[in-house]
């Protein structure tokens, strides 16, 4: 990897195809779906006259059935092509987004929020294939699109949705709609088919890559960071209470250090440190940060809200190279039981925070969940062996070289 993450193997990672800045748009919008319904959060419970409990069911209903269509995605693509799969998520997501939007109960945005989170799977999971198979560059300048794509959908939804959600609640899932059918003609315009795999996958191969040691343990790790994280989207926005302008600018600024840290700080970190010690640290940090976001008073609760944007980032970065990479799966198959196990903690985590604090108090949903990110530590830590290879791959060539000679590995040392 390249200390600069935008001259990839001699070209820049902005000098692509039409088709994968098609797909990465999209792939914005998309995720910008996540984070869409922050800032009015508190506004849905007022209007749907619903509790914190129940309209954090928006996002396990979404993540739950992510979790599940992620064993789908494979078997469907490499059946019908990318290209296909891609405009049949796209397409539900237009549907139940507009859906949303007409919902006369919490129950129903729950379940329009369902058929959305399958929709989303079918793209999110096939989008970085595509970007993968379609980049110029290699695999890591297509990676480092597709966390660009991350995190500026993941800064620009909180922002789209307080400065929709600030006039009607229902406005922001209408404005989704609009934008994801923008995505379906752009990628039916520019996204020709992409060659389908020589092998059919079959519904069981997601499970059977999360066999190989180092992808399961990727997988593990990533499911402790994963509620850890969600904590912080799906429960922080009650417990800052601020308008969804406020609350839009917030996590505005959270998103964008989420994208800053991704794309250009993560692939340094890991270029003079090693992607294990540098995955590992983050986690650490984030347990620390979890626990003074909750202790803290109201503007520390907004200072550390932000800064763990820094530390998602980078976890995301990191994450996804060692998911791709540490088995000998292919990407999609790989990929596909990674999400698997992860999403299920983000369908976790925004009914168990609320309900811990009902049954404790505000502080212990963001002490659980800095424990759980201090369990992702460790897990890197303890199967560092099994992570090992892959992490030596992420670095650069001189200091695999440095790795392989006498000297302690860089990754894994200590």
């Amino acid at each position: 990897m390249s200390g600069d993450p935008f001259d990839e193997g001699g070209g820049s990672i902005l000098r692509q195809p039409k088709a994968v800045w098609a797909t990465a748009g999209a792939a914005v919008v998309a995720f910008m779906g996540i984070g869409l319904v922050d800032p009015i959060l508190p506004s849905i419970a007022k209007g749907l006259q619903a509790s914190p409990s129940q309209v954090s069911l928006l996002f396990t209903s979404y993540f739950l059935i992510t979790a599940v269509a992620m064993l789908v995605t494979g078997f469907i693509s490499s059946r019908i092509g990318g290209r296909k799969t891609l405009l049949a998520g796209l397409a539900l997501v237009v549907v139940f987004a507009a859906l949303s939007g007409m919902s006369g109960s919490v129950g129903e945005l729950v379940g329009f929020r369902a058929g959305w989170g399958l929709g989303n799977a079918l793209f999110v999971s096939t989008s970085l294939a595509v970007i993968v198979g379609a980049a110029a560059g290699g695999s890591a300048a297509a990676i480092l699109l597709y966390e660009s794509a991350l995190g500026l959908g993941m800064a620009c939804g909180p922002l789209l949705g307080a400065v929709l959600g600030d006039m009607e609640w229902r406005y922001p899932f209408f404005g989704t709609a609009i934008l994801m059918a923008i995505g379906f003609v752009a990628i039916t315009v520019f996204l020709k088919e992409q060659p389908r795999p020589a092998r059919k996958t079959s519904l069981l191969d997601p499970v059977k890559a999360l066999g190989h040691g180092g992808l399961a343990s990727a997988a593990a790790s990533a499911f402790f960071y994963n509620y850890a994280f969600f904590t912080v989207l799906a429960f922080t926005p009650f417990v800052l209470n601020m308008s969804p302008y406020r609350s839009g600018a917030v996590f505005f600024a959270w998103g964008v250090l989420l994208a800053v840290f991704s794309v250009l700080v993560a692939p340094r970190l890991q270029e003079r440190f090693g992607s294990l010690k540098v995955l590992g640290g983050s986690l650490v940090l984030m347990a620390v940060d979890l626990l003074v976001l909750g202790y803290g008073n109201h503007t520390v609760a907004i200072v550390c809200t932000v800064l763990s944007g820094a530390l998602i980032g980078i976890n995301n970065t990191v994450f996804t190279e060692l998911a791709l990479g540490v088995s000998d799966a292919p990407r999609p198959v790989a990929s596909a039981g990674y999400n698997f196990v992860r999403w299920f903690a983000a369908a976790a985590a925004p009914f168990l925070a609320p309900k811990i604090e009902e049954w404790t108090d505000v502080h212990m949903p963001f002490v659980v969940a800095a424990v759980a990110a201090a369990i992702g530590a460790a897990i890197v830590g303890v199967r560092r062996t099994s992570l090992r290879h892959d992490a030596e791959e992420l670095l650069p060539e001189h200091a695999r070289e440095d790795a392989a000679g006498d000297g302690p590995s860089p990754v894994t040392a200590g």
